[in-house]
């Protein structure tokens, strides 16, 4: 009994080292080698940059993000703008958020001017004070709207069909009407939200990824070299994750599928022409 339990530690040694090298016989090296090159100069090392190897590609884990976090439909944020319905159907027809673009007045025609009551008033606004010279003047009253309707609407209809006349026959008069609309811009609006859903993508993305898809991870030496082992057998994606790496005018960043085979060392070269997304700074 005595030799059984004096032996029982070297079985044991023998269990573990044959596990182990059944693990390492089911699994595989990665070297790879990071470059930038710039526009017209020399490639530069990847230097001590850090590399995630996953179980998923990075862009497959952003995007299932942005999924789950997806802004509303334009039609959907229009319908929720505290605007006029006229106003509503006019930015769904015309595919338009920003009332403040220099052009706007070219994508207006009289009858956007008259019946859309915020082009209305910001066109009698931008010609207001006597700047324009034979303006129709309205003769009908707001007191006279509950109190003598018929009259109040006979009124207003006469002014819109004499204004209509005047803005065909000096279309000048709409030049600047897009200064009048930047209160009620609902760009301001849909960018705040498209800003939102950015952070957070880079924000859940990130996290994501090395909470659930981590396989290994490396950072490059001074010569921008990183290797791994003891990677099982299967398929991965070098990752930079949503960071970028920067030389001169480039800033790239890579999700690059890379096949691990058991027992066999796998070597990439990472480069501009392999890069998730590549190109001179603007």
């Amino acid at each position: 009994m005595r030799k059984v339990f004096a032996c029982l530690p070297m079985v044991l040694a023998m269990v573990c080292m044959a596990e182990v090298a059944r693990a390492q016989a089911g699994s595989g090296a990665l070297q790879f080698a990071a470059h930038i090159t710039p526009t017209a100069a020399r490639p530069e090392p990847v230097r001590q940059f850090t590399f995630y190897l996953l179980t998923r590609s990075y862009t497959d884990i952003a995007k299932g993000v942005s999924d789950r976090n997806a802004l509303p439909p334009r039609d959907k944020f229009i319908e929720q703008l505290n605007v006029s319905p006229e106003m509503k159907q006019w930015l769904k027809t015309h595919g338009l958020m920003d009332l403040t673009m220099p052009g706007l007045d070219q994508l207006l025609n009289p009858d956007d001017i008259i019946h859309v009551p915020e082009f209305l008033l910001a066109y009698e606004r931008s010609n207001a004070g006597g700047v324009t010279r034979g303006l129709p003047r309205p003769k009908y009253r707001e007191t006279d709207r509950a109190g003598h309707p018929e009259r109040f609407e006979a009124q207003r209809q006469e002014y819109l069909a004499a204004l209509k006349k005047f803005i065909e026959a000096h279309p000048q008069t709409v030049n600047g009407i897009e200064l009048q609309l930047e209160a009620l811009n609902p760009q301001l609006k849909w960018a705040r939200l498209q800003a939102d859903h950015d952070k957070r993508i880079q924000q859940q993305a990130p996290e994501l990824a090395q909470s659930q898809y981590l396989a290994a991870q490396a950072e490059t030496d001074l010569q921008g070299n990183a290797s791994i082992s003891g990677v099982p057998e299967g398929t991965y994606w070098i990752s930079t994750l949503n960071l970028q790496v920067a030389a001169g005018d480039m800033r790239l960043r890579w999700d690059v599928p890379v096949t691990i085979h058991a027992g066999q060392t796998t070597r990439i070269e990472l480069s501009n022409l392999n890069a998730a997304e590549n190109g001179p700074t603007l």
